[in-house]
């Protein structure tokens, strides 16, 4: 493991920053989606379960601040990309993905409760 200046418990850290852009339980679904191609909102809310229309907006927005997403308006539609920034993300989401295919069970299993 690199070992980074500063501290996590440290405010100003930066692995602080990535744990609460990832941690946000709709950007990481949102960062994936996006980064098979540029979608519309629309598009968007269907292709992502359980996200409402305003929720979405609000994780575009905060994704734009972040500058991992760019909204692009041409002809009155407007798309939405990962940046190049946001696509060094698509990676580290894709190994959090294989961690949950490989242990999700065993955590869904922990959290049930026991039935006898």
């Amino acid at each position: 493991m690199r070992a980074y200046p500063g501290s996590v418990f440290l405010a100003d850290c930066p692995a602080r920053l990535a744990i609460e852009i990832i941690a946000d339980k709709w950007a990481v679904v949102v960062l994936f989606a996006l980064s098979r191609r540029p979608c519309r909102h629309g598009e968007l809310t269907a292709l992502i379960g359980g996200i409402s229309r305003k929720v979405l907006t609000q994780t575009l927005r905060r994704l734009q601040g972040y500058g991992l997403v760019d909204r692009h308006a041409e002809g009155g539609k407007v798309e939405y990309v990962l940046t190049d920034l946001g696509g060094t993300l698509v990676k580290p989401i894709a190994v959090l993905t294989e961690w949950a295919h490989e242990h999700g069970a065993a955590v869904v299993g922990f959290r049930e409760p026991a039935t006898d």
